[in-house]
């Protein structure tokens, strides 16, 4: 059945809509916290009605779960690799640190959210709290499989290791932006932590033989 001009503005409307509450709601939890946000909040920021919000979602939880799982598309896109093949491989990593940096100045509201989630307890865990280790488990295995195409003679320990280390550097390099606010720039503190990772998987290249990473 042909859709009518009608029921296209309609749905353009309510993808609008959508698209508002969620950045709205990515806005207000990244300040306030799980626990700081509200349907009122985030009514407020967006200048919908909360009978919109709840149109789109049943609840806060449900809201919040959506906001991560869609930034998600962000990240996919700051963790595909760089270049070719004939690039160095430092050269490639650099670029990659540099397309995390960017997309954490860009969009840290994502980031910020679910550290939260993830360091905040709860009898019940909430929906948006699984989301967000569900997305970080995913981007853990692309960024894996990234290190690995990078060194195909590491083994899979020193991968799922420097894995590891590069998600752990990244989360601190963030939180030392929180703190430290415009005092800190990120994209020289990419910049290093690239060729940190670099190193580290040409120590452990080969068995821990120090094999340089074309």
């Amino acid at each position: 059945m042909t859709e009518s001009r009608g029921e296209r503005k309609r749905r353009a409307n309510g993808e609008e809509s959508r698209r508002r509450i969620l950045d709205a709601a990515a806005e207000v939890a990244g300040v306030r916290g799980y626990d700081g946000t509200s349907i009122a909040l985030v009514s407020e920021k967006c200048g919908l009605p909360a009978s919109s919000i709840y149109w789109h979602f049943k609840n806060k939880d449900d809201l919040l779960a959506a906001v991560i799982e869609r930034s998600f598309d962000i990240w996919a896109e700051a963790l595909a690799l760089p270049g070719d093949d004939t690039d160095p491989a430092r050269e490639r990593v650099i670029a990659l640190a540099g397309q995390v940096a960017k997309t954490l100045l860009d969009s840290p509201d994502f980031l910020r959210l679910g550290l939260m989630l993830t360091l905040e307890r709860r009898p019940e865990e909430p929906s948006a709290r699984r989301m967000f280790l569900q997305v970080r488990d995913t981007a853990r295995a692309r960024l894996a499989a990234v290190l690995a195409t990078l060194a195909p003679d590491a083994d899979r320990d020193a991968i799922d290791l420097v894995t590891t280390y590069a998600i752990a550097g990244a989360d601190g390099l963030f939180i030392a932006k929180e703190i430290g606010g415009d005092s800190v720039d990120l994209r020289p503190l990419f910049d290093l932590h690239a060729h940190a990772l670099h190193d580290a998987l040409t120590r452990l290249t080969a068995g821990g033989q120090a094999t340089e990473i074309p």
